[in-house]
């Protein structure tokens, strides 16, 4: 990945994105060629890997991998108009261009068919993702049977992380006053998200 000096995030922020990132796309070369599927992880930070699963039936979990397994991460992102920039108003060499977050996960991909180890990531997922809601809901929530008969439905999927590459392209390289003019573009286009992501990574 080309990460510009300017668009390298430290490794807290690196941490953050793992712990906080949604569904990512996992790519393997195989025998077959390059496959991919999206699907969600949740970082186990003390041990380094991102736990995963699949349906039975998604092939990608029964072809072999060649080499590392490829997971990529994504935060917000948003097309940036050049009309909020200031330095339009000054002399208008500004062009479009996209403002983005995400990390490249580079590690070895073990696949788990025990409905024990899939039900721990299960698990894991869900107290992850229900976390904070009024009434969140827990795999106890579902009968026994019916847990069991999805667990036999999926595999588990880890990969133990061995290289990180990731890139914060959010108007860094812009004078402040076009920083500016980004978040309030954004929050415009009822992007807070994006516009909350720019202001914090705002250059001192």
């Amino acid at each position: 990945m080309y990460v510009p000096a300017h668009f390298a995030p430290d490794d807290e922020a690196v941490l953050e994105l793992l712990a906080q990132h949604g569904a990512a796309d996992l790519v393997t070369m195989t025998p077959d060629g390059l496959t991919a599927t999206m699907l969600p992880f949740v970082h186990d930070r003390e041990r380094n890997v991102l736990l995963g699963h699949l349906a039975r039936n998604n092939e990608h979990w029964r072809l072999p991998v060649i080499g590392d397994a490829l997971v990529i991460l994504r935060g917000p992102d948003a097309y940036v108009s050049p009309t909020w920039y200031a330095s339009k108003r000054d002399h208008g060499r500004v062009v479009p261009t996209w403002n983005y977050v995400t990390a490249h996960v580079h590690g070895t991909m073990t696949v788990y068919d025990d409905p024990a180890w899939v039900e721990n990531v299960v698990r894991r997922l869900s107290d992850h993702h229900e976390s904070g809601r009024a009434e969140p809901w827990s795999v106890d929530d579902a009968p026994a049977k019916f847990v069991a008969g999805q667990l036999r439905a999926i595999v588990g999927v880890e990969i133990a992380i061995k290289r990180i590459e990731a890139k914060f392209k959010l108007s860094q390289n812009r004078p402040a006053a076009d920083v500016d003019g980004v978040i309030d573009g954004l929050r415009a286009d009822g992007d807070d998200r994006s516009a909350a992501a720019v202001a914090r990574h705002r250059p001192v």
